[in-house]
């Protein structure tokens, strides 16, 4: 069966916020009380993958055709951040999943992909989205696309939010960008190509400190395919785009010295050996954010690890018991 609904979601944790006795006992829990199995049994054993198979990238262990996107923001903005995604996006609105008794990741689909918003902020990470794209380090931007500029203006207008300013960028296209009510930058384009509701997938704009060190990230170890670089005339950037499917994460030079945002947006791939990430991960030297665990209740393994500034990268495994291998929210 080809997978298209994306992966159940856990809001991000780290190993900090755990317990010495939680860690020994194996099982550490998120911030919001979700329970993580971190048993060693999950780990591929020490000489059991190759040099060839820790070597590759993890291109091989796709199993969604686009990536997720995370959107962290304080939780008193719950309620206008739902409205600006599903009424002024016209995201397509899925049923939401309940973490724990307090916790709810409501999603919102994008073609085969999600843009998971989680209220409520970790005091381990970085939020500064202070200067928009230009600003820092760390996911600064997301691109969608429509088919009909005035949908997008009638759209904001109705829920109330200040349309963006769309100018025209040639070829039948126009395009501008606004920000979330938490202060991410949305850039979106409009041509008559294009499918509503930004059903042909997200772009994901990150800031970089070292282009060497996250071109390599990215093409190397994720395994996402490398496109020529681009100009950006809405955002006056030039940017080097790495594409899986339906999604595209936009890299692009930030000034040195600028200031790090780690929390407010991390990117999800769904793959079928979460555990040979995490061992691939390790080969690397990359950065742990949470280690291979096992989420009780939801059939699911997952590794959370860092690009070079800080940006969470999560592996995902479902089972066949999963909401994900079981229903299809297009339906």
């Amino acid at each position: 069966m080809t997978m298209r609904m994306p992966i159940i979601a856990l809001v991000a944790t780290a190993l900090a916020a755990c317990t010495a006795t939680a860690q020994e006992s194996g099982q550490v829990r998120t911030p919001e009380g979700a329970l993580l199995d971190t048993s060693g049994d999950i780990a591929y054993a020490p000489g059991e993958l190759s040099e060839e198979q820790l070597e590759a990238s993890n291109a091989d262990i796709f199993a969604q055709d686009s990536m997720n996107v995370f959107r962290r923001f304080p939780r008193e903005m719950t309620q206008d951040m739902v409205r600006f995604y599903t009424e002024a996006l016209a995201l397509r609105s899925l049923n939401p999943i309940q973490l724990t008794s307090t916790q709810q990741m409501i999603l919102t689909g994008v073609g085969s992909g999600q843009i998971k918003l989680s209220a409520g902020q970790q005091g381990n990470r970085s939020y500064d989205l202070s200067g928009g794209w230009t600003g820092g380090t760390g996911i600064r931007y997301l691109t969608l696309t429509y088919p009909d500029p005035d949908t997008v203006v009638q759209r904001f207008e109705q829920a109330g939010f200040e349309p963006p300013v769309l100018r025209d960028i040639g070829h039948g296209m126009q395009s501008g960008w606004t920000r979330d009510p938490a202060g991410l930058t949305i850039e979106i384009t409009t041509g008559e190509g294009f499918q509503d509701h930004s059903d042909d997938g997200v772009g994901v704009g990150v800031g970089v400190s070292d282009m060497a060190a996250s071109r390599a990230f990215y093409r190397d170890f994720v395994g996402l395919e490398e496109m020529p670089e681009q100009d950006s005339a809405a955002l006056a950037i030039t940017r080097y785009p790495y594409r899986h499917g339906e999604t595209t994460v936009y890299l692009h030079q930030i000034a040195e010295g600028m200031p790090a945002d780690t929390g407010s947006s991390g990117i999800q791939y769904v793959v079928s050996d979460a555990a040979l990430a995490a061992a691939r991960g390790a080969h690397r030297d990359i950065t742990v954010e949470t280690p291979l665990n096992r989420l009780h209740g939801f059939d699911l393994t997952t590794v959370w690890l860092n690009d070079p500034d800080g940006v969470t990268n999560y592996f995902a495994q479902v089972g066949p018991n999963s909401r994900t291998a079981q229903e299809n929210p297009r339906d």
